[in-house]
């Protein structure tokens, strides 16, 4: 929550309001004195590496008075939603032009959405929920680590996590394949056949999650315990109970919080400058990748529609009371941990080419593919030739494995589209999914070209988007890139930590990414960088000697310290080399500088928590959309595919994941080099000058408007 406070205090002072802290809570209001102190821009600086609260646990609180840009008040307080609502209630007729604002939420101000549980109505995202993911990622591959040195045991764990939304995604996310035995809402899980076949099927160990609110069908709790002495006594497994508790609300946030939360932070601010006193209050979010304003009244209203539902064991009512988001995560959850490969085969067969990609993607396409009994070959690596069938155990263990498993190359197949052919026809290969980047793009336009002179290219194809470049057309996310992100962010928390001792010290910072600023950019907003440089906004000289100046008048203040990023090919005149030599110059005798290249470690590592489940997600979407292109292009026994919506990307557009024919990609796409022609991050980077206290215009042309919570029933994207 601290990248909130950052963002809604300095956001307030540019706005030329005034900031208030307001510590302990709604206490604090009513005690006031001490517990009240007014903010400055240097109070929340070194505050997003930061887990709680910078100056007290129980968090701080906003006070504010007057209406209008640049003459009120703001201020910031950190608490739930609950309290928001007594508080509106309570003081209904009696605010006296009185604000609340902030992280929680306030009588005519508006409201962020926090807490890793995620137990919101319709805000898809809440800040905690990426860090506390994270966390039980790592506990999660620490059992499946624990298993890998003691294979002469057979061994259950039972696991208690809070709240079910992130139990359900800590599984998505974590290394927990082998798990089939978890349990589902409303089903009692010594009934449940899953483990017995996982033991049989070769496995040895087994992960049972449980929410720490869990209930069966007739509303009767169940714990760790229970289960554990279930499995003891009717299967005989040795069974361990891991209990996580407060253990996941600790540690440093993720770069996907970080910028979540000042993104709803300057939301939060525009929203109350733009609020009149008849403005309901409401709560700020994220859905999708967009900012969203919801009636704060509306969202304890449906929250207390699922506690109903939930009393009454209407489980379906309430499941789908939580939200789209909720329910789509749910299916693909249902999918992959309870469906098995039936007898049977369909007679389809599912390629899947990488050019460049994690391993956690086939995880969801396993689960997707073999459901309707389509067996799933690999063509590795890339499009050259190599064809292995694999089966339902092949990647079991691969969602917590970073880079490629199948290799990656970057090889195009107008070169080898006879030898594919034959491989497709001998094979019998049906449909193919491409996971890569913008090569896997290019590969997937020349194959469409090449249907006009081979018909066995005349199949099903999707490509799903795996780069941590982000540069991808038609995907506003790709696989890949929160992982390098994540990992830029804690080298600048570690090199931004080494100068706060130094004081008076630079840093200029190279990232990877291509011609796209992707990576520089989010890092930038996510590590505090007083300037990013990119290739999709252009600086010349002046721009750099700007820049120096900034630094050398913030080395006055009680921050003495500075960080620059820079993308490996935002121009090839002022390199790294250029920037750091011009910055030790012009800094001279007031900083001085150090320059470091990150390299290749930015593709290295553990997937995100992020990245496993969007990877599990996409995967399994993929298999559902070319499942049914290929039913429908079924004609007489034989598949025939060559309209445009036959070759589709998957991606992230805003709010939802869609498929895009890739022939209409083509016309957004800059080949030169290699990114979109529109980009949506380059809209946050005034945010990011702000931020770093430039005397910028501050965009507010795509601020969120104020959507009513519809009643009707929310129909997941797909049905899987």
């Amino acid at each position: 929550m601290n990248a909130a406070v950052r963002a809604v205090v300095r956001v307030g002072l540019y706005t030329g309001s005034r900031v208030f802290f307001v510590y302990e809570g709604y206490q604090g209001l009513v005690d006031g004195g001490e517990n009240i102190k007014e903010a400055t821009w240097e109070s929340v600086s070194m505050m997003l590496q930061l887990v709680r609260d910078r100056d007290r646990d129980r968090g701080t609180q906003g006070h504010g008075q007057g209406q209008g840009h640049g003459q009120g008040d703001t201020g910031t307080r950190t608490g739930t939603r609950t309290g928001g609502h007594w508080g509106i209630c309570s003081w209904a007729g009696r605010g006296n032009g009185v604000l609340l604002t902030g992280p929680s939420l306030s009588l005519t101000g508006p409201s962020l959405s926090p807490g890793s549980a995620k137990n919101y109505p319709k805000p898809e995202l809440g800040w905690g929920e990426g860090e506390r993911g994270g966390h039980r990622d790592g506990h999660g591959d620490g059992c499946g680590n624990g298993h890998g040195w003691t294979q002469e045991w057979t061994r259950g764990w039972t696991r208690g996590w809070m709240r079910g939304w992130t139990r359900m995604n800590g599984w998505m996310g974590g290394r927990m394949e082998e798990d089939e035995g978890r349990i589902s809402p409303c089903s009692h899980p010594c009934y449940h056949p899953v483990l017995p076949q996982t033991r049989d099927g070769g496995s040895r160990l087994n992960i049972i999650i449980v929410a720490e609110g869990a209930i069966d069908k007739h509303g009767k709790p169940i714990t760790p315990d229970d289960i554990k002495t279930l499995v003891v006594k009717r299967l005989g497994y040795d069974t361990r109970v891991t209990i996580l508790g407060h253990v996941q609300r600790g540690g440093t946030p993720s770069a996907f919080d970080r910028i979540l939360a000042s993104r709803m932070g300057v939301e939060a601010v525009m929203a109350l400058l733009e609020g009149t006193p008849d403005t309901p209050a409401c709560v700020v979010s994220l859905s999708g990748n967009q900012a969203v304003r919801l009636p704060l009244m509306e969202c304890v209203q449906v929250t207390k529609d699922v506690t109903t539902a939930m009393n009454e064991g209407r489980f379906e009512d309430a499941l789908k009371l939580r939200g789209r988001s909720f329910q789509n995560n749910w299916n693909v959850y249902k999918l992959l941990a309870h469906i098995r490969p039936p007898a049977t085969k369909s007679g389809y067969t599912i390629g899947r080419g990488t050019p460049c990609h994690l391993s956690v993607t086939l995880m969801g396409l396993r689960g997707a593919s073999v459901t309707p009994g389509l067996p799933p070959t690999p063509l590795t690596p890339c499009f050259i030739p190599q064809v292995e069938e694999i089966g339902w155990n092949t990647v079991g263990n691969w969602t917590g494995l970073g880079g490629s498993k199948l290799g990656t190359k970057r090889t195009l197949p107008k070169k080898y589209f006879e030898e594919i052919s034959a491989n497709i026809s001998k094979f019998g290969i049906h449909a193919l999914v491409i996971i890569g980047g913008f090569e896997a793009f290019m590969g997937g336009l020349e194959l469409v070209e090449g249907r006009a002179r081979f018909e066995e290219l005349c199949i099903p194809l999707c490509i799903i988007p795996a780069t941590v470049s982000n540069n991808v057309p038609g995907s506003d996310f790709s696989i890949g890139a929160d992982t390098a992100l994540n990992t830029i962010t804690n080298t600048c928390d570690l090199i931004k930590q080494s100068a706060a001792g130094t004081k008076r010290r630079v840093f200029i910072i190279e990232t990877m990414g291509g011609f796209c600023g992707y990576l520089a950019t989010m890092a930038g907003l996510a590590a505090g960088a007083d300037a990013a440089y990119i290739f999709e906004e252009p600086f010349g000289s002046r721009d750099l000697q700007a820049n120096v100046d900034h630094l050398i008048e913030k080395m006055k203040t009680t921050v003495k310290r500075g960080l620059v990023l820079r993308n490996e090919r935002c121009n090839e005149n002022y390199t790294t080399d250029f920037i750091y030599n011009l910055y030790s110059e012009e800094g001279k005798g007031v900083f001085d500088c150090r320059k470091n290249v990150l390299g290749h470690m930015q593709q290295g590592g553990s997937p995100t928590p992020f990245d496993r489940n969007f990877g599990t997600k996409m995967g399994a979407k993929a298999v559902a959309w070319v499942t049914g292109k290929i039913k429908e292009c079924s004609r007489h026994g034989r598949i025939f595919a060559n309209t445009a919506d036959s070759a589709c990307l998957l991606g992230m557009r805003k709010r939802s994941l869609t498929f895009q024919p890739i022939a209409e990609l083509r016309q957004q796409t800059d080949f030169e080099h290699r990114i979109p022609r529109e980009q949506w991050w380059l809209k946050l980077r005034p945010i990011l000058k702000v931020l770093a206290k430039y005397n910028i215009e501050l965009d507010t042309s795509e601020t969120a408007h104020l959507e009513h919570l519809t009643r009707k029933v929310l129909v997941p994207e797909a049905t899987l």
